[in-house]
């Protein structure tokens, strides 16, 4: 079963998609299920995982609400404000949510030591003892501290996000791939080999550019602990989605059918027990 494990959906408002901005223009208009379907058809893609973009428990909701009508959307990353007071309340509103699968925050905006904080800590510990996901989208500074924090949440599973987001423009992974190695050893700690195209240069990029940071990555983690995302639409102001697709799907072309199968789905599914 072929997975897109990293793809958003919003109705767009300037406002609360301020991050959007005048250089990203193609993507200033709504992005809705009936925009997706086709090309996951065309691209014989079976199904996705919808990802939260804004910090509201209404994005939770709205994606939720899409999930049950479009089968095809297999699970929901939502967010949920993990350092409040009433968070098991909130979890409880959703425990009749079967797609709701994990929940993710912004975290690439906020301090490094914002991850360490106790209530956030505690939040996460939380969410793994109801057997919710993680996404850590983080840039490369941070995974230092996120590694902190993946220790101190020993049963939590993790997926870091667009491997955290190495500057693919510049060519300058030795020190990313230092900060990310020590993730191979948390058995629990995956990565979506997803949103490379949009950290490259957007007009120039080449598929050869991007191997050497898919490589690393097969290396530190292996087949079965890798997953391809589109970031569909971010990834159109660099890329079409059967682009992004063609990427991985070359890159895997020299492994097993096992190992390949596993990247371009089945470790979506059992990361997310789908």
């Amino acid at each position: 079963m072929k997975i897109d494990s990293h793809q958003h959906f919003w109705h767009y408002n300037r406002k609360r998609h301020d991050w959007i901005g005048p250089e990203m223009e193609k993507l200033q208009r709504d992005f809705l299920p009936e925009d997706l379907y086709p090309l996951l058809q065309s691209a014989q893609v079976e199904g996705c995982i919808a990802v939260q973009v804004e910090e509201h428990v209404r994005e939770t909701d709205f994606l939720l609400e899409l999930s049950e009508s479009y089968p095809w959307i297999l699970g929901v990353v939502g967010w949920v404000e993990l350092a409040q007071d009433n968070l098991e309340e909130q979890l409880d509103a959703w425990n009749e949510a079967n797609n709701l699968v994990g929940f993710r925050e912004i975290l690439q905006s906020k301090a490094p030591e914002y991850l360490l904080r106790k209530e956030f800590i505690r939040g996460l510990q939380k969410l793994g003892s109801r057997d919710y996901t993680y996404d850590l989208l983080t840039y490369p500074h941070q995974l230092p501290t996120a590694l902190i924090l993946v220790d101190k949440c020993p049963n939590q599973r993790f997926v870091i996000d667009h491997l955290s987001k190495p500057d693919i423009k510049t060519g300058d992974w030795k020190a990313w791939k230092k900060s990310l190695q020590p993730f191979g050893e948390r058995e629990l700690v995956y990565t979506k080999v997803s949103g490379l195209v949009t950290e490259a240069d957007w007009k120039r990029w080449s598929t050869n550019e991007l191997y050497p940071y898919l490589e690393i990555a097969l290396e530190i983690f292996g087949p079965k602990r890798l997953l391809f995302g589109s970031d569909w639409p971010v990834c159109l102001v660099a890329a079409e989605y059967e682009q992004v697709l063609e990427v991985i799907e070359s890159f895997t072309h020299s492994l097993s059918s096992s190992e390949k199968e596993a990247i371009l789905g089945g470790t979506a599914q059992e990361f997310y027990k789908i």
